[in-house]
């Protein structure tokens, strides 16, 4: 395991081991890339629910409950799936914090409006608070999904989930 990913899966379950907390993740570009180096943790179970791989549209909808609307209206690619990913696996779970990912990791797939690099992220909590951001990243398809991977774990421990 690359150890930038591990001490950060290890950051994340002691910033939700410190709260009582438990996660799940949504993922679509990352493809369980970040249930992966979670549960890669020994004890991870403690704080880390389920993941959910939904890299079609269609597995959006069924198991996140993704509004076909919302797909067809601003893509699989956008803030408002991944808000509406986040609280669908938020719900699923049960869990205290969602974090969900939608992107076009390439190296097709990317246009003038979507570029390849380009991620969705939502992150919401139990509380109701459901926050989107999006971010541009460069290099080939694994170096877009690692950084998205990478981004997703930092932003729930420095940023959203202390909110």
């Amino acid at each position: 395991m690359d150890r930038d990913l591990q001490q950060l899966s290890i950051k994340a379950g002691q910033f939700l081991l410190s709260r009582g907390a438990t996660l799940t993740a949504a993922e679509s570009c990352t493809g369980g890339w970040i249930a992966k180096v979670i549960t890669d943790i020994s004890g991870s179970s403690a704080w880390f629910e389920q993941g959910f791989v939904t890299y079609s549209n269609e597995a959006k909808t069924t198991m996140l409950g993704v509004s076909p609307v919302t797909l067809e209206t601003y893509g699989a690619v956008s803030e408002q799936t991944v808000r509406e990913m986040a609280n669908g696996a938020l719900q699923q779970a049960g869990a205290d914090y969602a974090i969900a990912v939608s992107g076009i990791a390439g190296p097709g797939g990317g246009s003038d409006e979507k570029p390849v690099g380009t991620v969705w992220f939502g992150f919401a909590s139990a509380s109701g608070e459901t926050v989107a951001v999006h971010r541009l990243f460069r290099g080939d398809r694994d170096e877009v999904r690692k950084q998205a991977v990478i981004f997703a774990l930092q932003t729930l421990c420095e940023g959203f989930a202390e909110k």
